[in-house]
């Protein structure tokens, strides 16, 4: 009134209006139209010599948490901005509001000093800062009910930890995750990521190589989420200061189970955690799902079909080797056959596989698991990995007297992983006589055959990547991504990318003589073995992938 934007008479009926309806006075008097929400914090702000703030400039997320009731906050429209000493710096509209000064201070046992702030702005930041997190999970899920029982726990939890397992009975969280390894499997996501961070909790899918960000919950639910996704993979759930390993089952019809493997690691804000799907139907696709060139298929073919040696298969993590290893295992997985695997851990589970999980803390490492599997009468041995030179001693004399070994090695291309069975300690002469193939592979993504158009490049791009003049004749063009409804981006799917190289007696003869990576390319190279890049260049030429993705997953 003393600002001449409102008449005593109309101020006394706004004010009789908002006692009959048990609204407060400030919310009457903006909703009326009468002062608009600035002049009013304006107004009062000069009048109470009370600072005055523009709350759009406020992160919500920095806001400070717990230090008062969400219903406080939102019965009586303050928000706490911060805290300095025993005192809360509180946003209200309202500086004359007694009721909610004394309930603050008896809730908290903290003094109280008011900022000014405009009242619509203040509402928003109430509901969205009050907001309860099982409101916000049930935001995120509605649209689909979803059978909880289809996560299975084979075994009740130990009696320590029932009592911690009740706690994440949570019907929101267990509605968010299992939406959350849904939409992952249908999305044809690899694995899913949940990340706490100080302000923020981001889920993330790992969609055809490529990290994409789905959601963002409350923070306030990583706690809980975290509690059940342990519970259900059979987890110390106690236990958060090391990193654990797990796995859990999702039923998604009444003959299709898909397996996950889960990780934890402790984190600064919070425990980390990835899902790997395993679908145990990728090991079944065939070998010529996977993408080999008629040539390269021939090759693996024959190695796998010879009676002893070994053949290794190399690559980053995530580029296919498992799913390689499996399909070739697959092939060869008949009755008259003993097949056994050691692997940390197992991913897929095939009938007729003797499937072996080591376990460093139990002692039962590669090296131990492959001396029993050698007092097992074997014909096929797989080994997850070859870290060491004793695990790599034992698989080189296993593949010498008679069985056939496979095996995977974190190394960039065919060649280099000679010279890096070298540097293990593992002498010329045993490398010669045992390994028969090496495959090196990568994941290239697929292009929407949907959506996919020729792209214009230049000419030298094209030469400059690794195109002859002679393959440059103008009977093909490339193809770039576009993006439509049936797609991630322009891509849909990965298409393999491998270098196929059998140890031929040439290749032999420089390895006996300790020669390099460099001289065992030239020779492969001279016997028709492409070179990772090659063999990704002609995946473009055929159009099935472009040739960005070339250059980003191939090094030359």
């Amino acid at each position: 009134m003393s600002a001449g934007k409102l008449t005593q008479k109309a101020a006394e009926d706004i004010y009789k209006k908002s006692q009959t309806s048990r609204t407060s006075f400030i919310a009457e008097l903006t909703g009326s139209g009468v002062v608009s929400a600035g002049d009013l914090a304006h107004t009062v702000s000069a009048v109470f010599g009370a600072p005055l703030l523009d709350l759009e400039a406020i992160d919500p997320l920095r806001l400070p948490k717990d230090l008062l009731d969400a219903k406080i906050c939102q019965a009586y429209r303050v928000v706490v901005l911060s805290k300095r000493n025993n005192r809360l710096i509180v946003a209200t509209a309202d500086p004359t509001d007694q009721e909610a000064a004394e309930k603050i201070k008896f809730t908290t046992q903290m003094g109280v000093d008011w900022i000014i702030a405009e009242y619509d702005k203040l509402n928003r930041l109430v509901e969205s800062t009050t907001k309860s997190t099982s409101e916000s999970m049930e935001a995120m899920t509605s649209g689909g009910d979803f059978e909880f029982d289809d996560i299975p726990v084979e075994e009740e939890p130990d009696a320590a930890d029932a009592g911690a397992a009740s706690d994440v009975e949570d019907a929101p969280v267990v509605k968010f995750l299992h939406k959350m390894l849904l939409d992952a499997f249908n999305m044809r996501a690899s694995d899913l990521h949940f990340e706490p961070y100080e302000h923020q909790y981001r889920v993330r899918f790992r969609i055809d190589g490529e990290l994409r960000e789905i959601t963002s919950p409350p923070i306030a639910i990583k706690d809980k989420l975290a509690s059940r996704i342990k519970v259900i993979s059979r987890m110390d759930i106690s236990e958060k200061r090391v990193p654990q390993d797990g796995k859990m089952k999702l039923k998604i019809g009444p003959d299709r189970v898909i397996d996950f493997r889960v990780s934890t690691l402790p984190t600064l804000f919070g425990e980390k955690i990835v899902i790997r799907i395993l679908d145990p139907s990728s090991a079944k696709l065939g070998i010529d799902a996977l993408g080999y060139e008629p040539e390269e298929k021939a090759r693996l073919l024959d190695a796998i079909s010879r009676p002893y040696g070994m053949i290794l298969v190399t690559g980053p993590t995530g580029s296919g080797k498992t799913v390689s290893l499996y399909t070739c295992l697959n092939l060869l997985n008949k009755p008259g056959v003993n097949i056994a695997t050691a692997e940390d851990p197992s991913e897929i589970n095939l009938p007729g596989v003797n499937q072996v999980n080591v376990n460093d803390k139990a002692g039962l490492t590669f090296a131990v698991a492959l001396k029993s599997f050698l007092r097992q009468d074997p014909d096929i041995i797989m080994v997850g990995e070859i870290r060491d030179l004793e695990t790599a001693d034992i698989s080189i004399k296993a593949a010498q007297t008679g069985h056939l070994v496979l095996s995977t090695l974190h190394t960039n291309d065919a060649p280099t992983t000679l010279t890096r069975m070298r540097n293990m300690g593992i002498a010329p002469f045993n490398i010669a006589s045992s390994v028969i193939l090496i495959t090196a592979q990568r994941l290239a993504r697929r292009l929407c055959p949907n959506c996919k158009a020729p792209a214009d490049i230049p000419h030298e791009a094209l030469v400059d990547a690794g195109y002859s003049d002679e393959e440059l004749d103008g009977s093909w063009v490339p193809y770039r991504p576009v993006g439509c409804s049936a797609c991630n981006n322009g891509y849909k799917g990965r298409v393999g990318i491998y270098q196929v190289m059998p140890i031929t007696e040439e290749i032999q003869r420089i390895i006996l003589r300790d020669g390099s990576a460099l001289e065992i390319a030239e020779q492969a190279r001279s016997e028709g073995v492409r070179s990772l890049r090659e063999a990704a260049l002609h995946k473009a030429k055929l159009g099935l992938t472009s040739l960005e993705e070339v250059l980003a997953v191939t090094n030359e």
